[in-house]
């Protein structure tokens, strides 16, 4: 194993790199905007996402005002199964 180790030949590896990136600027350019690409689609999905949560919980309240609004219309019935005395209808 040389005196470096690994160390030294990620540093060769990132001197390289560097090297392979100054000679050719749209390599550079390119490796930017897929970075930029995916910063962009995780802080959309994560937008996205947070909005659906939202939107879920809303969804949700609504349907429980709506199913205790139906609850509180209907008659309840006795164990007859005619109307109970205390009944609007």
């Amino acid at each position: 194993m040389p005196p470096g180790g690994p160390a030294e030949e990620a540093g060769k590896v990132a001197a390289t790199f560097m090297d392979i990136m100054r000679a050719q600027p749209l390599s550079l350019a390119l490796v930017i905007m897929n970075f930029a690409l995916i910063g962009l689609i995780y802080f959309g999905t994560s937008t996205i996402s947070e909005r659906r949560a939202k939107e879920f919980e809303r969804i949700m309240e609504q349907q429980e005002k709506l199913g205790q609004l139906l609850y509180n219309c209907v008659p309840v019935k006795d164990k007859t199964g005619g109307l109970d005395e205390n009944s609007n209808l």
